[in-house]
């Protein structure tokens, strides 16, 4: 098995442990997010930033790529079977899927973006604000589909997976050709970006979100692009600590803000993923997950 779905399985139950406190029945599991989570939106649209070639897919159903950044499956696919409900979340602009498909379980994540609109001009992809219009179409689509009372159903009682942030930061803040930069300090753009989160899902509420699991950035110091580059400026092969301190930082933000969130809207169940400490154990001690690699 390839790394990169070892990374989404191992992920994946993390993700289950932490919504799994959220209870109840869930019809449906609907994404907003980046490339953590996209399932194949930005197949459809004018942007370069695709996963529509090999070996991406290698490792799916049909062995052939479908849009996710993932030789296999991405965490929401996993935590969709793991309820009960089909194997994989599709693409909300995947025309090869209805609504029929997307009753019980929709993608609006596009690769590349970010709380900040800023973010997703970068590579031209789907701005969060888009998505939500995307989510707005979709309930208008399942009323017609399903009726008032099931959309109404449906709506409320989905699981909402919601993974984004770290483009912000890596494409975006620290970018060179970044105007945020010199607008905002790096905590003045933390507390910009929680602002955003927090008028993300209110907004969302507001149109019947209850269950949310709001997932924190990763310790993007260690990604490859980010390790290579202090390779090539002579400082060594290792993560970028800043880069993961302000990570950290972010996240206990986010989780402070999932704390408020819960306090200030009635009927809400919102629970902070953090995968930073899960994924960061996996990048330094591989040797403890060749288990998990050879069981699956």
């Amino acid at each position: 098995m390839a790394y990169t779905t070892l990374i989404s399985i191992i992920l994946s139950h993390f993700l289950l442990l932490t919504t799994k406190t959220l209870a109840g029945k869930v019809p449906a599991i609907i994404v907003f997010g980046d490339s953590s989570v996209d399932s194949g939106n930005n197949n459809q649209i004018s942007t370069v930033l695709k996963s529509n070639f090999e070996p991406y897919g290698r490792d799916f159903y049909d062995k052939k790529p479908t849009g996710r950044f993932c030789n296999g499956r991405i965490p929401p696919d996993f935590i969709s079977e793991a309820f009960g409900l089909r194997p994989f979340v599709p693409a909300y602009l995947d025309p090869a899927f209805s609504i029929s498909d997307f009753a019980e379980g929709v993608c609006f994540a596009s690769a590349g973006t970010g709380y900040d609109n800023a973010t997703s001009d970068v590579l031209e992809v789907i701005p969060l604000w888009k998505e939500v219009e995307y989510y707005k179409e979709y309930q208008k689509k399942l009323e017609a589909y399903a009726g008032k009372k099931k959309a109404k159903y449906i709506i409320k009682e989905s699981l909402y997976l919601i993974s984004i942030g770290t483009n912000d930061f890596l494409e975006n803040y620290y970018s060179m050709q970044s105007q945020r930069s010199s607008q905002y300090t790096e905590d003045q753009f933390q507390d910009f970006l929680v602002q955003l989160a927090q008028n993300f899902v209110n907004q969302i509420y507001r149109m019947g979100a209850r269950k949310i699991s709001l997932t924190g950035v990763p310790p993007m110091g260690c990604l490859p692009l980010e390790r290579a580059t202090n390779y090539v400026g002579g400082n060594g092969d290792g993560c970028n600590e800043k880069y993961n301190n302000v990570a950290k930082h972010f996240n206990v933000m986010l989780s402070d803000l999932v704390e408020r969130l819960n306090e200030e809207l009635t009927g809400i169940r919102v629970v902070f993923a953090d995968a930073y400490n899960l994924l960061l154990q996996m990048i330094t001690k591989p040797s403890s997950y060749e288990n998990v690699h050879r069981n699956n």
